[in-house]
């Protein structure tokens, strides 16, 4: 086992024994990103990514007994759930096929596109494309490292340089700055 390894499955322990919750915010600090970006590589939609990221961090907030370091790593266990997660919530929200012929419907064409919901997404990337052009630069290149490079917030204060409580007050502004800029333009629910 690696060393980061071990020190994540010593995090799991102190979850599992004393709801150490410095343990599991350096857990969530860690894993959610990850978790959040293989989501997205996934095909989940962001809402969706955030949410099973989130269901997945309770999972290991109420079950952390149940990890086994002898059978996986930390890294294998979160991502088994999170992609049971998304097959299950896939699972959930099929539709199975009509045959139009056997029953003479009219079903719209499913490859047409999706007009208020292509404009409202072009909406939210400009408005989010032009707030992230306001955030002062310390801002945005932690938020580049978190989300496009998907790196911990530990990763990033050992690449910058700064204090771990730094780049994550700073990444803290720039969501709220980002949100308030989103809420301004009449979008919600992006960040």
């Amino acid at each position: 086992m690696t060393p980061l390894a071990n020190e994540h499955a010593a995090l799991v322990a102190s979850v599992a024994e004393r709801r150490d919750r410095e343990a599991f915010a350096t857990l969530f600090d860690y894993y959610s990103p990850r978790l959040q970006a293989y989501l997205l590589r996934l095909g989940a939609d962001g809402a969706t990514a955030e949410e099973i990221t989130q269901e997945t961090m309770v999972t290991l907030w109420r079950k952390a007994e149940l990890f086994d370091p002898g059978k996986s790593s930390l890294a294998t266990w979160l991502y088994r759930v999170a992609r049971n997660r998304r097959i299950d919530i896939a699972r959930r929200d099929r539709v199975d096929f009509v045959d139009p012929a056997e029953y003479a419907l009219d079903i719209p064409d499913d490859k047409a596109p999706d007009a208020d919901g292509q404009l409202d997404a072009q909406t939210r990337e400009d408005v989010l494309r032009g707030a992230m052009k306001e955030l002062p630069e310390e801002q945005l290149a932690l938020v580049r490292l978190a989300f496009f490079d998907s790196l911990s917030h530990s990763e990033i204060a050992a690449r910058t340089g700064l204090p771990l409580g730094t780049v994550k007050s700073r990444i803290r502004l720039a969501f709220s700055r980002l949100r308030r800029a989103l809420e301004a333009g009449g979008v919600e629910d992006a960040v």
